[in-house]
């Protein structure tokens, strides 16, 4: 696809008739993607946030999205909880990296839990299994779950509600791309952390 099949694809028309195609599917589409990508992190999860305040609206764009992305969380961490002990996760059970990343999650509790998943490019995905894995109690991870989230997804929301202001205001986008790159950045560094065990 050269440059200007991309100039043509990504007309402001094309964009509202692909949004109004996503939102002929009500609710079930803004809940189902976000919820899909806790079980394959490589979907854009902030992609799917920001076509949700866009499509849906900020208030219930925002809802779909946290409502999805907790529950496939939750889902995840209670498949991991469940079948932690079977043959599949036994590799990962007593991978040396997986118990430090586990034992410092039952050490810290609550807060760092929180503050992972405010942040949208950190590896929810690890986070979920890692913490299933662990024996943090499932009212402690749902909480710092359903508020981290809570901040992210609100974030991302409100930039996604607003994004035709960005392709107009230069120095808008500009400054989002720098806070996104920072987001991303910290994301990375955690994620470094995380698979060196978090000593």
């Amino acid at each position: 696809m050269d440059i200007q099949t991309w100039k043509d694809y990504f007309t402001l028309e094309h964009i509202e008739y692909l949004l109004e195609s996503y939102r002929a599917f009500g609710p079930l589409a803004g809940i189902l993607l976000p919820l899909l990508e806790a079980f394959v992190p490589i979907l854009p999860l902030v992609a799917f946030i920001m076509a949700n305040a866009v499509a849906y609206g900020l208030w219930a764009g925002f809802l779909y999205s946290w409502i999805g992305s907790v529950l496939g969380s939750l889902l995840l961490f209670f498949l991991v909880r469940r079948f932690g002990q079977h043959r599949f996760f036994k590799f990962l059970n007593h991978h040396p990296k997986v118990r430090k990343s586990m034992a410092w999650i039952e050490r810290k509790g609550f807060g760092p839990i929180f503050l992972l998943f405010c942040l949208p490019f950190s590896p929810s995905a690890l986070i979920n299994i890692v913490a299933g894995l662990s024996r943090i109690s499932r009212k402690q991870f749902t909480l710092a779950l359903s508020l981290g989230k809570v901040v992210m997804i609100f974030v991302i929301s409100y930039i996604g509600y607003d994004i035709l202001s960005f392709f107009q205001k230069p120095l808008k986008s500009a400054a989002v791309a720098a806070m996104v790159f920072v987001l991303w950045y910290i994301g990375k560094r955690i994620e470094i952390k995380l698979e060196l065990g978090n000593s």
